[in-house]
């Protein structure tokens, strides 16, 4: 989630070269096929069998959850209260997991830090492993499917895409893996060690390579025309160098669905630019927070309501917001995953809990998904740690819609989540691996 406060593996496969690499979809490429109410194509036989982890990315939506987050505690910075003694905060416990799929939801996209150190030289961070082998634990004991989703990395820090310029201190902002090629090859290493461990474990649903690639960030280019025809093919350009990673993967797994976003945080808007790799088994994601200034807003303006009609874009004119421009938002996504014959996921959404007409928004959105057969995860199940809920709670949409409520309560929002997540029939325990 994007957040601002006040942010030489031997190879199995076989790469596109790079002149016949997806390019972005231009707008005379000509008709697409149109539907409606596309279902999701239908499920290869030569690619997926039943029980395969591939058909739950093809065969329409079929995971729908949330987001479970932790980082590194940094003791002298965040004290040992407020994300916990650590090493890695907020502190989950297995009631946190149990409660989330009691209430329907059958998929936690485990947002944490990546298993190797992020200064040189890099190494296997051993309390990074036992964080996540205690997730995935919780996860499997609570009969959910998890995503493994790396934030963290050789030469990328948590706070590349979290913070702002007065927090945190600059020594904590790392961002080297986007002009060091021993970090990004060190990032692959990285991969290859995670598949290596994890390729068994029945309820991991996919690998997730990086939590919201951000180089045009960094270079403060937001065009993304302009970004790749400046930097296309540099350290900066993700299409440059994600191929490396899904190839370290199957260099140990040759199974298991690996999800991909694009720049800029995977927006919707620059998935078009993504080039896509010759893997039969990758997801290409999603995160879903436009228009930023609703979902993330600065004060609750009653006047800034979904559906409503106000200035999205800073232009100094009104448009519509509603449901067309929802589906407007994510015809690039769906045009992507026609195109290439692709599944997409959206691995994180939602809205601040006090956001006028959040529940309505959300709600929206997750009906769209479910006509393009896309798995969701919301942003974001936050554990039952009280130095968190006082401090970080904008996104706890269980407390509801009044800044002041700090503990659950019946609220729109929250019931928006649990009935998509009533939806779900499927668990690690009724899928045949």
């Amino acid at each position: 989630m994007m957040v601002i406060v006040a942010l030489a593996a031997t190879s199995c496969l076989l790469f596109i070269p790079d002149g016949d690499r997806s390019d972005p979809i231009p707008m005379d490429a000509g008709p697409l096929p149109t539907s409606t109410e596309r279902p999701a194509a239908p499920l290869s036989p030569s690619r997926a069998s039943p029980g395969d982890k591939w058909s739950l990315w093809t065969g329409g939506t079929q995971l729908r959850g949330a987001n479970v987050y932790q980082r590194r505690v940094f003791p002298e910075m965040d004290g040992t209260e407020f994300y916990g003694p650590g090493p890695f905060g907020p502190p989950y416990t297995q009631d946190d997991f149990d409660r989330l799929a009691s209430l329907g939801a059958n998929y936690v996209n485990i947002s944490t830090a990546g298993l190797y150190t992020i200064e040189p030289p890099y190494a296997v961070d051993e309390e990074a492993v036992a964080a996540l082998d205690r997730l995935l634990e919780m996860a499997a004991a609570a009969d959910m499917f998890a995503v493994i989703t790396f934030r963290t990395g050789p030469g990328r820090s948590e706070f590349a895409i979290i913070g702002d310029e007065t927090w945190p201190p600059e020594e904590y902002v790392v961002n080297a893996v986007w002009t060091d090629g021993a970090a990004r090859a060190a990032w692959a290493e990285m991969w290859r060690f995670a598949a290596a461990r994890y390729r068994d474990n029945p309820v991991v649903a996919g690998y997730d390579l990086m939590c919201e690639p951000n180089s045009n960030a960094i270079l403060d280019l937001w065009d993304p025309q302009a970004f790749y025809d400046e930097y296309s093919g540099t350290g900066y350009d993700w299409n440059s160098w994600y191929p490396d990673i899904v190839s370290a993967i199957r260099a140990e797994d040759s199974s298991t669905p690996i999800l991909v976003g694009g720049n800029s945080y995977s927006a919707v808007e620059w998935l078009p630019y993504l080039q896509t790799v010759d893997d039969p088994r990758v997801v290409y994601a999603v995160h879903q927070y436009a228009p930023h200034a609703y979902t993330h807003p600065a004060e609750v303006d009653p006047a800034r309501s979904y559906p409503g009609v106000f200035d999205l874009d800073d232009d100094g004119e009104p448009e519509n917001f509603d449901g067309a421009w929802l589906e407007d938002l994510l015809a690039a996504a769906d045009e992507f995953s026609r195109r290439y014959g692709v599944p997409v996921a959206v691995n994180e959404f939602g809205a601040e809990r006090w956001t006028p007409g959040a529940a309505e928004f959300v709600r929206d959105e997750m009906d769209l998904f479910e006509r393009h057969g896309w798995n969701y995860a919301v942003w974001q199940w936050q554990p039952a740690w009280p130095p968190l809920a006082e401090g970080d709670n904008s996104f706890n949409f269980r407390f509801g819609p009044d800044p002041a409520g700090l503990a659950d309560a019946d609220n729109d929002l929250f019931s928006a989540y649990l009935a998509a997540w009533s939806r779900n029939l499927l668990r690690p325990s009724n899928f045949r691996n």
